[in-house]
């Protein structure tokens, strides 16, 4: 390396930034996927704050042994009411967080009961949704369910993991929208939990047989030539999951989905031109796939 070397610009010293309390310990494995899905925003929105167990534990009126355990989704599934108190204390949104917390309550097999009564046991004020993020998820409601579907094949089952997705979403609303892009920190939130719940062969990679049975089905009626077609189909969804994951993204929206290539881009949050050199990827990939096989 040549050229001058200087010492380099001297700087007031900053002011410190906001202390990052300790990371609790890890969540149980015990906790299921909905648990997991309100939990783990809370441990982050704890982390960052700043906040440690004893102000969590004098700002939600509950033993720390208690907070302990919800926070890492050890034990019995948490009542409403110390969820919620723990979730005022953070100043984060309770609406949606109840939502989540009562999907995870019947994922945990609560009686309806127990469920009813612990949500009448707290008495919420008005909280108003986000504008900004009333209108993201307007318009992608139907293509994030659209992707969905594909992985989990129902209509309820897509709609429901895209409403856990922008309950989620809201928890995290300002960490999103301080994000360099909004559309790809959704979008990978959806994903996140697309994949936590679709069927896996034995080396993990996504399993879509029934896809491709249900695309079969709606493709081919002849006897004599649907088992070659379905054989077919059975390959080419084999290959499709075995992309890399933006390459399957875009490949999932365009060829199964049958989305507009041009409206792409904003879905995942790319510019047009990485999304057609995915798409060009992702073709080329999976042609190589299909001749070796």
């Amino acid at each position: 390396m040549t050229g001058s070397f200087s010492l380099p610009e001297q700087h007031p010293p900053s002011e410190p930034g906001p202390k990052r309390g300790r990371k609790p310990a890890p969540i149980s494995e015990t906790a299921g996927v909905t648990h997991r899905a309100w939990l783990e925003p809370v441990r982050s929105t704890l982390f960052a704050s700043g906040l440690t167990l004893n102000d969590l534990v004098d700002r939600s009126g509950y033993s720390k042994t208690r907070i302990s355990e919800l926070l890492r989704g050890n034990g019995y599934y948490p009542a409403w009411e110390i969820t919620f108190s723990v979730v005022r204390a953070l100043g984060l949104p309770v609406q949606p967080t109840r939502r989540l917390w009562t999907a995870a309550a019947r994922e945990a097999h609560k009686e309806p009961n127990w469920i009813h009564h612990c949500i009448q046991q707290v008495l919420l004020e008005p909280e108003a949704q986000p504008i900004a993020h009333q209108g993201f998820t307007e318009a992608m409601r139907a293509p994030y369910a659209e992707y969905a579907r594909a992985f989990l094949l129902t209509d309820h089952r897509a709609r429901w993991v895209v409403s856990e997705t922008f309950d989620i979403l809201w928890l995290c609303w300002t960490d999103a929208a301080n994000s360099p892009d909004i559309r790809r920190y959704a979008w990978r939130l959806l994903r996140s939990r697309v994949m936590a719940r679709v069927d896996r062969h034995r080396d993990g990679h996504p399993d879509l047989r029934a896809a491709a049975f249900s695309a079969s089905g709606a493709q081919n009626t002849d006897p004599e030539t649907g088992f070659t077609g379905l054989s077919d189909l059975i390959n080419l969804f084999d290959a499709i999951a075995r992309l890399p994951h933006r390459e399957m993204d875009v490949t999932v929206l365009r060829y199964l989905c049958g989305m507009n290539p041009d409206t792409i881009p904003d879905i995942l949050g790319l510019t047009p031109a990485i999304a057609h050199a995915i798409d060009h990827h992702a073709r080329a990939a999976l042609e190589s796939m299909l001749h070796r096989s």
